[in-house]
């Protein structure tokens, strides 16, 4: 970190104390991700009815929005706790850093499986990365073969694959912002964009330019952003059995009265294949301490033992009711560790 850094992180740092020292908030702040929303509500509801502390107050900003607000800086005005459907970047804790947060303890909760799911009154697809990359990418090869890139001109998913049906592709995502769309393009469509060898190649040779290829979404209207509410895209879903959304798999399991999930390379979005790793799109879950806000904040030692108590995220525990793919023993113990000695990230030096 440079001088300047330091200095403005000390300040801001004793400019938090000053803060608390007028009085601390009485319930916990936590923002972030959408797909982590519920499960930290659950445990946030919890929480309020078995202890003596108000039961923590939870938004769903979005991965990317959480951090930036998390970041803000220390002190009550800032939120305590980040949700998050993705590992936090080396720039954003830059940012926390600019802002005098110095420990910030990460806590792997638990996997999830990223869905694209449509109405269950349509026909059940069985699509692999492959199609999902060459239905959705902005540039696509050729289709006469050649090792050269063309703006998509697929509009049906029959023109990408003669297996799947002669209807448009229309398909409801989350916005940049989103950690669930960070990791859609990192595992989905840079899964199927790599089957081509000749991009694949480009990975160790051009590295910008194969994240360009592999990872820019269609803006034609084939993909459509459809902002951090779920909630949004079912309904949307329901009024058009065509049409598919993308988002995680814990929502897929509280609506499967109205949806049913895609196979991804003929496998069911399930509990059971996420967790032993055979659904191909799955990604872990973490939430975000700010450690400096601990023993500030009333009930945050606590709130922590809940949510990585067994009863909160075990194998049997209410979580895994609710969608959340539970850690494997031995990684639960090593976060359990990690949250009661509120060991901090190693990170790099900025």
């Amino acid at each position: 970190m440079s001088k300047r850094s330091t200095a403005i992180a000390a300040l801001a740092t004793m400019a938090a104390g000053a803060v608390f020292a007028q009085g601390a908030r009485d319930n916990i702040n936590i923002v972030g991700s959408s797909t982590v929303y519920p499960f930290t509500t659950v445990v946030a509801e919890q929480f309020g009815r078995t202890t003596p502390f108000k039961t923590p107050k939870v938004e769903s900003t979005g991965t990317g929005g959480g951090f930036k607000l998390f970041c803000g800086g220390v002190g009550v005005r800032h939120p305590d706790i980040a949700n998050a459907s993705r590992a936090i970047k080396d720039s954003e804790v830059g940012q926390c850093r600019e802002n005098g947060i110095e420990g910030i303890v990460e806590v792997k909760i638990g996997y999830d499986g990223i869905v694209i799911a449509r109405s269950n009154e349509a026909q059940q697809l069985d699509l692999s990365l492959k199609d999902v990359y060459l239905a959705l990418a902005k540039d696509v090869p050729a289709p006469d073969g050649g090792e050269k890139l063309v703006r998509n001109p697929y509009k049906t998913w029959k023109d990408v694959n003669p297996d799947l049906p002669d209807t448009e592709i229309e398909v409801l995502g989350p916005p940049p912002t989103s950690g669930t769309r960070d990791a859609f393009v990192e595992l989905a469509m840079e899964g199927g964009c790599s089957a081509f060898d000749w991009i694949a190649a480009l990975k160790d040779s051009d590295g910008d330019r194969y994240e360009a290829v592999c990872h820019t979404l269609r803006e034609d209207g084939a993909f459509v952003e459809a902002g951090e509410n779920d909630n949004l895209i079912v309904q949307k879903l329901e009024s058009n059995n065509d049409a598919l959304g993308v988002f995680g798999f814990s929502f897929l399991d509280q609506n499967t009265d109205v949806l049913e999930g895609s196979m991804i390379d003929g496998v069911e979005p399930a509990f059971e294949a996420i967790a032993s790793g055979e659904y191909a799109v799955s990604r872990p879950l973490f939430i975000y301490v700010k450690k400096a806000h601990v023993g500030r904040v009333p009930g945050m030692e606590e709130f922590l033992a809940e949510f990585t108590s067994e009863r909160a995220w075990g194998e049997d525990g209410y979580l895994a009711d609710k969608g959340l793919i539970p850690l494997p023993d031995a990684e639960r113990e090593e976060m359990q560790a990690r949250v009661e000695s509120l060991t901090e990230m190693k990170v790099a030096q900025q």
